[in-house]
């Protein structure tokens, strides 16, 4: 399962339904289906996506696709997937003037067009993570999100308990300077002392997920992370 979260607003509910078919086909959460402008602001103050796909026209009743899009930032960055039927040059050139525009499908759509617009789009969300300095690039190309505390090898995630997390993090914030083991020790288990074998175990539960060259040991000292 991919840890990105899709916002899908289309006006007719027959083709939104079938784009989330599509989106979770692939793997991908959809945090909600839905028709209009203020129903779309709702959702992504509730459940906040990551990546939202939005037809352009959504009917005279409601902000268009392009308003729509505009306000959505004010929440959350979040790029976004144009559905668009329109082929006029001023309606296109509004569209892609927001610096949120990932890409745009033309419609009538196929599905096979859903899968590369998702990754251009997640392509436009990592991105921006890195020039806001959420993610970190480890050695051998790993890569954690300081923010959601999430490890990611080849853009996949891997499974990482609470404590495994935390020594991450704890080692990161240090920006690759040694953490001696007494600190490490308190940070994650400050409810008492541990076992001398506590924090042997949670380095080799690591270094079973991931290369061992990530996370180095200090003998007798600490432990520091290798940051590329």
């Amino acid at each position: 399962m991919n840890n990105i979260k899709i916002l899908i607003l289309e006006d007719n509910t027959i083709v939104g339904f079938d784009i989330k078919r599509s989106v979770e086909a692939l793997g991908y959460e959809v945090t909600k289906c839905v028709t209009t402008y203020n129903e779309a602001l709702n959702a992504q103050e509730q459940n906040p996506a990551d990546i939202a796909i939005m037809d352009i026209d959504l009917g005279k009743y409601s902000k268009d696709g392009i308003e729509t899009a505009k306000d959505i930032q004010k929440i959350k960055f979040t790029p976004i997937i144009f559905l668009t039927a329109f082929s006029d040059n001023e309606t296109m050139q509004k569209a892609i003037n927001g610096d949120f525009i990932a890409t745009y499908i033309t419609k009538p759509y196929n599905r096979e067009s859903i899968a590369p617009a998702i990754l251009v789009a997640k392509s436009r969300l990592r991105n921006t993570d890195l020039l806001n300095n959420n993610l970190i690039t480890l050695k051998n190309n790993y890569i954690f999100d300081k923010n959601k505390e999430l490890l990611y090898y080849q853009n996949e995630p891997i499974k990482l308990s609470k404590q495994e997390r935390k020594l991450f993090s704890l080692l990161i914030a240090a920006k690759g300077n040694i953490v001696d083991f007494e600190n490490i020790e308190y940070e994650i288990w400050p409810d008492g002392p541990v076992s001398d074998s506590s924090l042997r175990t949670l380095l080799y539960r690591i270094r079973n997920k991931v290369n061992s060259e990530i996370i180095e040991t200090v003998q007798s000292f600490g432990c520091r992370i290798n940051i590329k």
